[in-house]
């Protein structure tokens, strides 16, 4: 039997981020897609401290760029799919960061 593959939309109305993860990682199953959004979340969190640490707080400008611009390459170029980011923008982030999580405490592959 031929494997479906997962939608090229995004579903909105998860009920929790319980509901919503397993959804996520389905849309990041490709690996250099999930090194991308790792390296974008963490460029984005040094872009964050940096600007809190030297007061140039023009530098949060590349917080964005940082963590969505490779993160929404990725969906381009290797998931070829959408980010959920734009149906659901905060359980998004919350993926983010649990994945990065994941990968740094070695509970996830990257």
């Amino acid at each position: 039997m031929a494997q479906s593959k997962p939608p090229r939309t995004v579903p909105a109305g998860f009920a929790s981020f319980r509901e919503f993860y397993p959804y996520y990682l389905q849309q990041h199953c490709h690996p250099i897609s999930r090194r991308l959004h790792v390296i974008g979340t963490l460029l984005a969190i040094g872009c964050a401290i940096a600007a809190r640490l030297s007061g140039r707080w023009a530098v949060l400008l590349a917080v964005p760029l940082a963590g969505y611009g490779l993160a929404w390459a990725g969906h381009l170029l290797f998931e070829h799919n959408s980010p959920a980011t734009f149906a659901n923008p905060l359980y998004s982030l919350r993926g983010d960061l649990t994945l990065l999580g994941e990968v740094l405490s070695g509970r996830r592959r990257w």
